[in-house]
């Protein structure tokens, strides 16, 4: 009777670690592969990265723009600018115009 319990008291105890040790490796699998887990969060911040870098880009072309609309504004209109923009839309050259074709 004495060797019953002892055996009883030892595979309840294995049995109450093998439990806790199922549990906490789902929890610690989990957090690390998981939906909210460390590996998306590494995903999450190369993506941000990747974001923040175009926006800076964008930012630059931004500001690029708005000085080039600066130059056009009713206000105070560059006379070369409008030259361009008028012999583009218009499709004229210059006879002095020497024409640079882009690949």
């Amino acid at each position: 009777m004495v060797i019953r319990r002892g055996v009883r008291s030892v595979l309840i105890t294995l049995a109450l670690y093998l439990v806790s040790g199922a549990a906490v490796s789902y929890f610690m699998f989990h957090a690390q592969h998981g939906s909210r887990g460390l590996d998306a969060r590494d995903t999450l911040k190369d993506s941000l990265r990747e974001m923040e870098t175009e926006l800076a880009t964008l930012a630059t072309e931004r500001k690029l723009w708005e000085s080039r609309l600066a130059l056009v504004r009713d206000e105070a209109v560059d006379r070369d600018v409008l030259e361009e923009r008028a012999r583009d839309s218009l499709g004229r050259v210059h006879k002095n115009d020497v024409i640079l074709i882009g690949r």
